[in-house]
């Protein structure tokens, strides 16, 4: 018996259970179920407009760099700019994203590449599952289409999110994970993502890019 199977059992034993009863397994699931929401900031609620508004301010806060455009064949265009008048590479890798793989990257001069990061890549692009406009915060799912490892080892990181998918608060990205997934079958790993890699760990002097991206841009698709 494992020290978490012992420690278990011991609390069945006081309560005079075995923990497979109907009744205590009713309870627990109508308690799932029907949990009571948590204190909600209001800082990040209202309309699209507002939403987009307070998220935008809230990610540049946190020294990320944020543009506009209208559809997706818009966003290959702003992503060599950005990386051109930041003197980056013309390189981009990206996942399996189907979304991505349609945009028009002919049209610039970037030389795509494919398939997860093995840390050698200054520039990587995902798109987002969802933005918390309370604090300007990017959720990214991992998955073949969007890899975890272009979240965290390229020098620079864009990230592609829809203007529709910006919530209000954490609480919603989470209630829209559940709805997209299911139960048991949601990706094996959610990123939190606000501004940026930094540290101050030495002498409280701020240090971006200390362990990931030193540039975070984030391009909102989608008409206003």
């Amino acid at each position: 018996m494992s020290a978490r199977e012992s420690v278990l059992a011991g609390i069945r034993r006081s309560l005079g259970v075995a923990g497979d009863e109907a009744t205590r397994r009713f309870e627990v699931e109508t308690r799932l179920k029907a949990a009571p929401p948590g204190v909600v900031p209001k800082r990040g609620q209202g309309d699209a407009a507002a939403r987009l508004a307070v998220f935008k301010a809230e990610a540049e806060r946190a020294q990320a760099s944020l543009a506009e455009v209208g559809t997706w064949a818009e966003a290959p265009a702003e992503i060599a700019r950005f990386l051109r008048e930041n003197n980056c590479p013309a390189t981009l890798r990206m996942g399996a994203d189907a979304r991505l793989a349609a945009m028009p990257w002919g049209e610039t001069a970037l030389e795509i590449l494919h398939g997860a990061s093995d840390g050698r890549d200054a520039n990587t692009i995902s798109v987002a599952f969802g933005g918390i406009a309370e604090s300007g915060t990017l959720a990214l799912v991992s998955g073949a289409d969007n890899p975890t490892t272009l979240n965290f080892l390229a020098e620079n990181h864009i990230v592609v999110l829809p203007r529709e998918a910006i919530a209000a608060d954490y609480e919603s990205v989470f209630a829209s994970l559940r709805a997209t997934y299911g139960k048991g079958q949601a990706p094996r790993t959610l990123n939190f993502i606000t501004g940026p890699s930094r540290s101050a760990d030495i002498e409280q002097t701020l240090l971006l890019g200390a362990h990931g991206p030193r540039r975070l841009h984030i391009v909102v698709v989608g008409e206003a």
